[in-house]
């Protein structure tokens, strides 16, 4: 038997957790066998009074209990959009550093959800329904949009999100025409040139955007799967758009619902699932 890990970066904010848990929920539905969301760190801080009573599980500790229950295979799954160090330097050393203590055992670590060079077409498709989703309920007409991510030091990273943009802008500029406005910030990054990749910080985007037009709302394509202090209610994102609202009246920021809850993101995980098992049974064959 194996256990499938639904893993994330992690949180103490019980809605991030809880999103994770409805995601593996419903993954486990499609695949027919349980799926466990599992933390990378962070979430063993959240009070399990936030979480129904049962506390989150993270990556160590997790492994360590069910290898200790004398399960040897395990398939991973990264909620992350692309190369994140987590999964490139964290995952492997925790996992090095339990082999040590419990003899070897099988990882396989599925590709992130938006693996390049080919990208994921799943994934456009999502973030344009969010953004046709909040023009129609702001009943406003989706002519300037913003694709905002969380900012990474690793330039891959930024990449996945320019990739995106890329389609994304080919996509409306088919379904709505060319006076559609796409285009991209960061919620933070860190200073210096060498960081410039990240482009530009959502705030000083969206006075840019108010100084220009003032009349024209702005919705924000959000590249976020959970909330969370960042994207969550009350978070850096709503304090940012709030902010710059209230510096420019009649300016108005609508962001777009968030990535995680839309129901092809299952689509995009149990491809991921297939795809681990058919590399499985290519090597089985080739033995």
């Amino acid at each position: 038997m194996r256990d499938i890990l639904l893993i994330d970066n992690g949180s103490k904010r019980a809605d991030a957790i809880l999103s994770l848990r409805r995601i593996a929920s419903g993954l486990a539905e499609r695949l027919g066998e349980t799926v466990h969301p599992v933390s990378l760190l962070h979430s063993d801080r959240a009070p399990p009074s936030a979480l129904h009573g049962q506390p989150a599980d993270t990556f160590e500790p997790f492994l360590s209990r069910r290898l200790s229950e004398n399960t040897r295979r395990f398939l991973i799954l990264p909620l992350f959009f692309g190369p994140s160090r987590a999964i490139s330097d964290y995952v492997p050393e925790r996992i090095a550093a339990l082999k040590d203590d419990f003899g070897p055992f099988d990882v396989r670590i599925a590709r992130a959800l938006c693996p390049l060079p080919e990208g994921e077409p799943d994934l456009v498709e999502i973030l344009l329904d969010r953004i046709l989703e909040t023009a129609s309920e702001q009943g406003v007409a989706p002519l300037r949009i913003l694709l905002v991510d969380h900012g990474s030091p690793i330039p891959a990273v930024t990449e996945v999100r320019r990739w995106l943009a890329r389609q994304l802008a080919q996509r409306l500029a088919d379904d709505r025409g060319p006076r559609i406005e796409l285009g991209e910030a960061v919620m933070e990054r860190r200073p210096g040139a060498e960081y410039d990749f990240n482009g530009e910080l959502l705030e000083d985007r969206l006075r840019a955007l108010a100084a220009e037009n003032i009349s024209t709302p702005v919705i924000l394509s959000m590249l976020f799967l959970s909330p969370g202090r960042h994207a969550g209610p009350g978070g850096d994102i709503a304090e940012i758009c709030a902010s710059v609202e209230r510096d420019n009246p009649g300016f108005r920021v609508h962001p777009s619902a968030l990535v995680g809850g839309h129901p092809r993101l299952l689509d995009i995980l149990t491809a991921r699932v297939a795809e681990m098992e058919a590399a499985s049974a290519i090597t089985t064959e080739s033995a």
